[in-house]
């Protein structure tokens, strides 16, 4: 994801990081959440592909290129690829429906033979707006909701980030940005994990925006991958590389207990070699792989990760030639900026 920022506001002292994550929120007003399955829709003949293939855009948005399945857009000045995150939420379902909702938008109903629904609200740009997860008996858990208000111009998106002053970051960048390279116990990662945002959350942002938004992302601490390995070129992991992956997996996991509407941003990057559209799809691949196998190898749910390539937009060492350092996956645990966390504290 490529592109210049507007001129943001004067820097504001928020005091010390939130302690925790509904301390983060508190300069939010509470919203009275409506159930995702409500609101009465009309079921329409539609495959997960059509969804992507068929998705609108904002008026100003052009396709690039297409890589297989990856799409490269501009829009206001960035560059940033789409792909299809319906084969991993899709996968071993039951059944998988939609249904058209008022004002264009579609909500998707993926059923699985344990009898949880994951349903999700895009809006008609095809922005996940609401998404929860309903278990069984009843109860909801909301992954993912933005209030629409800040939809209603969808032909004309903005990175939020514009609306928020410079960071001013008061602790170390140990404890901001943690290198899987530096730790010596697994259980680092659950500590890390579980940290607040840095910085007290202004509003709710849906998961596109967040991906779009250095800015926004910012906001939640981030763990670098640098001891996994991925060869030139390639997003394949190996199941030696995957093993790498146990120390997260096991903070994930012990995370969704005790809340199982977290939801994780998993961040692609690449070296400077290639083109900058070529690696932004493969930084997508990358991304989407590691998602993949720690779904597969240690049974995380597919909804609680999502996925962003960023090419080499944002390199961690400053060269053009080949980096393994560069060739890299991070994390942020992105729930206090994407779900209102007191909803799920009270299931």
């Amino acid at each position: 994801m490529q592109g210049q920022q507007a001129q943001q506001p004067a820097p504001v002292d928020q005091g010390p990081p939130p302690t925790d994550d509904k301390a983060a929120q508190q300069e939010i007003k509470p919203e009275k959440l409506v159930p995702v399955t409500e609101e009465k829709g009309k079921r329409i003949e539609l495959t997960p592909e059509q969804v992507v293939r068929e998705r609108r855009r904002p008026q100003g948005a052009d396709v690039l290129k297409q890589f297989g399945d990856r799409v490269i857009v501009q829009f206001n000045n960035q560059t940033f690829v789409e792909s299809n995150e319906a084969p991993r939420i899709t996968r071993g379902a039951r059944d998988v429906y939609y249904e058209d909702l008022p004002r264009g938008r579609t909500r998707e109903i993926v059923e699985r033979d344990n009898g949880v629904r994951i349903v999700t609200i895009r809006n008609r740009n095809g922005d996940v707006v609401q998404r929860s997860r309903i278990m069984p008996d009843g109860r909801e858990y909301v992954l993912s909701y933005v209030d629409e208000r800040y939809y209603q111009d969808v032909d004309d998106w903005r990175d939020p980030g514009d609306d928020l002053p410079p960071m001013r970051l008061d602790i170390s960048r140990r404890d901001y940005i943690l290198d899987s390279e530096e730790v010596e116990d697994p259980d680092e990662y659950y500590t890390f994990l579980e940290q607040p945002p840095v910085e007290r959350v202004q509003r709710l942002y849906s998961i596109d925006e967040v991906k779009r938004s250095a800015r926004v992302r910012d906001i939640a601490r981030r763990i670098d991958l640098d001891t996994l390995n991925f060869d030139f070129g390639s997003a394949t992991i190996s199941d030696e590389e995957v093993q790498k992956l146990e120390g997260v997996a096991t903070a994930m996991e012990k995370l969704l207990k005790k809340n199982p509407a977290e939801t994780f941003l998993i961040e692609g990057h690449t070296d400077a070699v290639g083109t900058p559209d070529a690696n932004l799809a493969l930084s997508d691949r990358r991304a989407e792989a590691v998602a993949e196998a720690l779904t597969n190898a240690f049974g995380i749910p597919a909804e609680n990760l999502t996925t962003q390539g960023y090419g080499e937009e944002y390199l961690k060492v400053n060269t053009s030639g080949p980096n393994r350092e560069n060739r890299r996956v991070a994390i942020r645990r992105i729930t206090s900026l994407v779900a209102p966390v007191a909803s799920n504290n009270e299931q």
